[in-house]
């Protein structure tokens, strides 16, 4: 079983192309739902976070204040390498345990919004990246979350620029609503079932 990440700046679109390939019958791991799973839900890491965030971070249910930590750690790149330090090695051992489940398929699929901001592309047989014009980007963000421009961009500052992503990328998906994804997509699953026998 290959295993292979799958990333993108916010608004690229990249939770449509994993659904795609879930289609497809891939299994995709989504690094930010477990992340969020785990700063909910385990004790060792909100003991972390709250040692460096402060008590308020949490609401009195337990439940993070992500709208508040965005505030902090997207205005402070320390806070952000603090906060990715915790959280990313215990979502690289849940993805361990997750691909036990799948040794007999071709591949899966990791998504992770800061793959390779994280250090944790080097681990996976290929990487890909799905990649949008940045003004089709903030337009669908702001209908999605309701945020405002300013606040998307402050987010795409803190992300590593896609021409950056592009060379440490093996292949990638436009998503700028001008090249059909699923013809990308069919592509790419043909591509990783056949060649990836060979890595």
């Amino acid at each position: 079983m290959k295993k292979i990440g799958i990333t993108g700046g916010i608004g690229s679109g990249k939770s449509t192309v994993c659904e795609v390939f879930r289609l497809l019958g891939v299994p995709v791991f989504h690094a930010d739902i477990e992340a969020k799973n785990l700063q909910n839900n385990d004790l060792n890491i909100k003991y972390r976070i709250k040692e460096l965030f402060g008590e308020d971070v949490y609401t009195p249910e337990g439940i993070l204040d992500r709208k508040k930590m965005a505030g902090i750690i997207f205005n402070d790149q320390k806070f952000l390498e603090a906060i990715n330090g915790i959280i990313h090695p215990g979502v690289r051992k849940c993805f361990q345990k997750w691909c036990v489940n799948y040794q007999k398929l071709p591949y899966v699929l990791y998504e992770a919004a800061i793959l390779f901001e994280s250090g944790f592309a080097s681990d996976f047989d290929r990487n890909i990246l799905v990649i949008a014009d940045e003004r089709l980007r903030i337009e669908r963000v702001i209908k999605r979350d309701q945020i405002t421009e300013e606040t998307i961009k402050e987010r795409i500052k803190n992300q590593m620029p896609d021409i950056e992503k592009l060379n440490k990328a093996d292949f990638f998906i436009e998503n700028n609503n001008q090249s059909l994804i699923i013809p990308q997509i069919l592509k790419l699953d043909k591509l990783i079932r056949e060649d990836g026998k060979n890595w």
